[in-house]
């Protein structure tokens, strides 16, 4: 394997996600979004420079919020289904598995999913 194949991999990877299907949300500790990609940011309306600017709880009603991500970070993972807000204030199911994983030796909580 050369030198620069593990660097071809995370580029190729980081696009695949980048314009994938699936909407990817990732959290810091704190619930705040440190990154997403396009399809979350088409799928609640937001740019993203505003959903970088806010909190899962902002998204997903705290009471709805709370259980899950104490479960995912008790589990290092957690499968399920939580309403999203929408920019417009509409909402959209969304059925998800999440977990946490390092970027930079930091914690952070990655969710992956799709509208139902």
């Amino acid at each position: 394997m050369g030198v620069s194949e593990p660097l071809i991999q995370a580029s190729l990877l980081g696009e695949a996600v980048e314009h994938g299907p699936a909407a990817v949300f990732v959290a810091d500790e704190r619930g705040r979004y440190v990154a997403v990609n396009q399809a979350a940011c088409a799928l609640v309306g937001y740019a993203r420079e505003e959903l970088l600017a806010m909190r899962v709880t902002d998204l997903v009603a705290p009471d709805e919020a709370e259980a899950p991500w104490r479960e995912m970070v008790a589990n290092g993972t957690q499968r399920g289904r939580s309403t999203l807000k929408r920019k417009d204030g509409s909402t959209v199911e969304f059925v998800y598995l999440a977990g946490e994983t390092k970027v930079a030796g930091m914690p952070v909580y990655v969710s992956v999913g799709a509208a139902t």
